[in-house]
């Protein structure tokens, strides 16, 4: 096993002889991790924890805390991440609370730049990429394959649909659209489908095709949300993206961003 003299790994952390720990690193005693992870320099790795294998976690990184919630009392909750993570400096990711559900948990092959914040009682997915300062509340659920801008705040309870592109520096305060692209410019406003980003994960141009007529339904036909969605399942086929995009914005509690 690859531990610097200078780190500090409890014996009761469970940390397989294939992972690397790298100088003034700080491995808690509830800590379990997976094989050929790699803890650079001066990370603090507490828990409970879980973490998959093939993890790369950059210096000043803080990851299993516990959460910045006044009700916290010091209670067991938990951390899961899955596999092939890269989490960059000064990241911060925090357990859960009691009332949350006791977990946090983040996915599989996600990229997390430089200072990113994920608070208590988060679900981010698979392939999740959050840019420079992007920061989650607690309570937020980011899915598969969206993007989270550079310095984008997203408030508590808001969930990020799949294949969403958040613009830097955009304040989220409502649910983002699955394959939705939306950025502040003076106001927040989704501006339609995400259709390069969708092209480049491999959907056909037809797929895309039906999300687009979807959108162009939902922000250019002057009607409000539920005439739009009613409008969507007369004229547009019922592909199972547009389906996701219509049960996304009905089991919406807080609105979504149009």
């Amino acid at each position: 096993m690859g531990i610097h003299p200078s780190a500090v790994v409890d014996a009761r952390a469970r940390v397989p002889e294939s992972c690397t720990i790298g100088p003034f690193c700080l491995v808690g005693a509830d800590v379990e991790m997976g094989e050929e992870c790699e803890l650079m320099s001066h990370v603090v790795l507490t828990g409970p924890t879980k973490m998959g294998g093939h993890n790369r976690i950059h210096p000043f990184a803080v990851v299993g805390n516990g959460p910045q919630d006044l009700s916290f009392k010091g209670e067991p909750t938990r951390l899961e991440i899955g596999d092939h993570n890269e989490i960059r400096e000064y990241v911060t990711i925090h357990r859960g609370t009691i009332k949350g559900g006791g977990l946090t948990t983040i996915g599989s092959h996600c990229l997390l730049m430089a200072y990113a914040h994920i608070a208590h009682d988060c679900h981010v997915g698979d392939n999740v990429i959050m840019a420079n300062a992007a920061t989650l509340a607690g309570h937020v659920t980011v899915e598969n394959w969206a993007v989270v801008g550079a310095i984008s705040p997203v408030h508590q309870f808001v969930r990020v649909g799949a294949h969403a592109y958040v613009g830097g520096g955009t304040v989220i305060t409502q649910d983002v659209m699955p394959f939705a692209k939306t950025c502040a410019v003076r106001d927040v406003h989704a501006y339609g489908a995400n259709a390069i980003g969708l092209e480049r994960r491999g959907f056909s141009k037809e797929r895309v095709r039906q999300i687009q007529r979807a959108f162009r339904i939902l922000l250019a036909a002057k009607l409000n949300t539920t005439q739009a969605l009613e409008r969507i399942e007369r004229e547009v086929e019922q592909t199972d993206d547009v389906k996701m995009l219509v049960e996304f914005i009905r089991s919406s509690e807080r609105g979504v961003v149009k």
